[in-house]
């Protein structure tokens, strides 16, 4: 089945990390069941990338939901893409955006939500999030829905 669907990262010994921002690791596999709609959310508590004009390293929480159509993510290569972000220098809010796009380029979905809890640096923490619903689908709705009433009970924030 591996072979089929096109996927080298799963099962493979010779995982090689990309350490510079690379969505080309990225593979999918067809989902068995397009006619349902369900939810795949992946939580990654260690992602890390480099503040763009200081070097520092930002650490985050990154939390992925999406409703799949034809495709789904297959998850090593997700962990080997989030990885790539460890020596790349971007804002937060770019950052959450840069993989969005790549996984809507990857597999179409008919929803995804990407969002970014990073931790405070200079006493401020920033939570970006980005959605996105198939335009022309109940999903491009439930996208606008979503982002609109976002966050209005935010957390208490406790340094983390």
């Amino acid at each position: 089945m591996r072979e089929k669907e096109g996927l080298t990262k799963l099962g493979s010994q010779n995982t090689r990390y990309s350490m510079d921002y690379d969505p080309s690791v990225l593979e999918s596999f067809s989902n068995k069941h397009p006619d349902n709609d369900y939810f795949v959310k992946f939580n990654c508590p260690e992602f890390t990338s480099l503040c763009p004009i200081t070097g520092q390293p930002d650490f985050a929480t990154i939390t992925i939901s999406y409703v799949p159509d034809q495709k789904l993510v297959e998850s090593k290569s997700l962990k080997l893409y989030l990885f790539s972000f460890r020596n790349h220098g971007d804002f937060h809010e770019d950052v959450i955006n840069i993989i969005m796009k790549d996984l809507i380029k990857l597999m179409e979905p008919k929803y995804i939500e990407v969002w970014g809890r990073f931790l405070p640096r200079g006493g401020l923490s920033i939570d970006p999030y980005c959605n996105y619903g198939k335009p022309g689908t109940r999903w491009e709705k439930v996208a606008w829905d979503r982002l609109s009433g976002h966050d209005m009970l935010p957390e208490i924030v406790d340094n983390r």
